[in-house]
């Protein structure tokens, strides 16, 4: 009958490596955990940039484009984020980072849909990404 040492140090190995894996995520006042870093994201036109102030007025499913930063984690995958004309709350599922990680001082491109109902209103983002600023 084989040895199973061997398999169970195999094991072992990969599980240490994953566990050394650093994913992306929000770095800053009120950060939970890193997000998981995943593979892929919006390939297409880019849409005109939005401003807080704007895309508060805009109805739901609208796609938009926002420059700023984030400023605090809200909990629960939610984000203050700020620009020139105001703050709005982000959504940004943990797969959405991408192994990305940023800190209130980075300048970012968000892209992303409104999301309005009765009771609440922010973007739900589908892109983020550091811009030179």
């Amino acid at each position: 009958m084989p040895s199973i040492k061997p398999l169970i140090a195999a094991v072992l190995v990969s599980t240490a490596t994953l566990a050394a894996a650093q994913p992306g995520g929000f770095t800053g006042p009120a950060a939970s955990a890193p997000a998981a870093a995943t593979r892929g994201g919006f390939v297409g036109p880019a849409a005109a940039a939005t401003t807080v102030a704007q895309a508060q007025k805009l109805a739901d499913d609208t796609w938009v484009v926002l420059h700023g930063r984030i400023t605090q984690s809200l909990g629960k995958e939610r984000y203050e984020f700020r620009d020139a004309t105001g703050s709005i709350t982000l959504k940004i599922d943990d797969k959405r980072w991408s192994g990305l990680t940023v800190t209130p001082q980075d300048e970012l491109r968000i892209e992303g849909e409104v999301d309005k109902d009765w009771r609440e209103f922010e973007i739900d983002v589908r892109t983020i990404q550091k811009t030179a600023g």
